[in-house]
């Protein structure tokens, strides 16, 4: 969870909502990515999408049966959705998704790892954003 706590520093610093994902397999990471939605202008650019991908390009399959996800927030139903599909038995999150809609299916789910820096994280961020809106003429 750490690693997903840089990459979402990452996003962060490249003003996006700062969400980092890393998939692990044989305790080996073999993806890696922060929210890319504003830089590569794509909503479906966001850190677990990303990493599926790297994942799955790394080990040459789209089943990620042997791998486990870890996520600094909730996934949305979209990722959610993605985790399915590409078979992630495990999913490890920091902060709960109060908007999220319960589609996360996993074998193993975890909620809660290093939940205050990964809650502090987005909460800095977005009371960043609000000041510089609120500060704008």
């Amino acid at each position: 969870m750490r690693q997903a706590l840089q990459q979402a520093a990452l996003a962060a610093e490249a003003s996006e909502v700062p969400i980092g994902a890393v998939i692990v397999r044989a305790q080996a990471v073999i993806g890696r990515a922060h929210n890319q939605v504003e830089m590569l202008k794509d909503p479906t650019a966001h850190a677990e999408m990303i990493a599926i991908t790297q994942a799955a390009n790394a080990i040459g399959d789209w089943r990620l049966t042997e791998c486990a996800l870890y996520v600094t927030k909730e996934p949305c139903p979209m990722c959610a959705g993605a985790i399915t599909l590409a078979r992630i038995p495990k999913v490890v999150f920091g902060v709960s998704d109060p908007q999220s809609t319960g589609t996360l299916h996993a074998e193993e789910i975890i909620r809660g790892v290093l939940e205050e820096e990964c809650r502090s994280i987005l909460q800095d961020f977005f009371k960043l954003a609000r000041k510089q809106d609120a500060d704008r003429p």
